[in-house]
């Protein structure tokens, strides 16, 4: 289970840091409700690393985790 597929609160914050398992990247984000929160969105991330979300604002950013080489 990543750390995004916990139960969360719909809209609780406004900054996700994500990485490579959580793509492809929608919000709401896994175990966030859907019933109180927006439509799910599919969200263009791989290319620039930063992505926003139209509806409720949320911006993600998808980090490498630590001891990884990106240029491998």
């Amino acid at each position: 289970m990543t750390e995004h597929e916990k139960e969360l609160p719909p809209n609780s914050s406004n900054y996700y840091e994500i990485s490579e398992r959580d793509l492809p990247l929608h919000c709401p984000l896994p175990g966030m409700s859907l019933w109180n929160s927006h439509p799910k969105v599919y969200l263009p991330i791989e290319k620039t690393g930063d992505a926003r979300c139209h509806y409720c604002g949320a911006v993600f950013r998808l980090v490498t985790p630590s001891g990884v080489d990106d240029a491998a």
